[in-house]
């Protein structure tokens, strides 16, 4: 049972990056996903949420409007869509399965630099 995320990498302000995290072990369609952040020094912070019931989604204020989070249920994945990245945005990303049980990726790194 594991979470595996990837798409991470050095991008430039204004640039994109697709972060994918699969799941295994476990169905997708049973488990809210969320997509935290943790920079360096910070507290680990909430980026989106999508709910399994009625595919309802939900940002933090400042990504809202350049972050999309979608899943493929099929797939068994869950993807976060990062347009107009600005350097605030760096950090390790993290995919986070909330159900029955709670699962976590390992992280992947997203740096944004000039």
């Amino acid at each position: 049972v594991q979470l595996v995320e990837s798409g991470g990498g050095l991008v430039q302000p204004g640039g994109s990056l697709r972060l994918s995290c699969v799941a295994s072990g476990f169905r997708l369609s049973n488990y809210d996903m969320r997509w935290y952040r943790q920079a360096p020094g910070q507290e680990r912070e909430l980026v989106a949420f999508n709910s399994r019931v009625g595919d309802s989604t939900g940002y933090r204020d400042s990504v809202k409007g350049r972050f999309t989070i979608s899943r493929d249920n099929v797939k068994n994945t869950v993807y976060l869509q990062m347009n107009n990245l600005k350097l605030d945005d760096t950090a390790v990303y993290y995919c986070h399965a909330r159900g029955p049980l709670n699962y976590w990726g390992q992280g992947t790194q997203v740096t944004v630099s000039s």
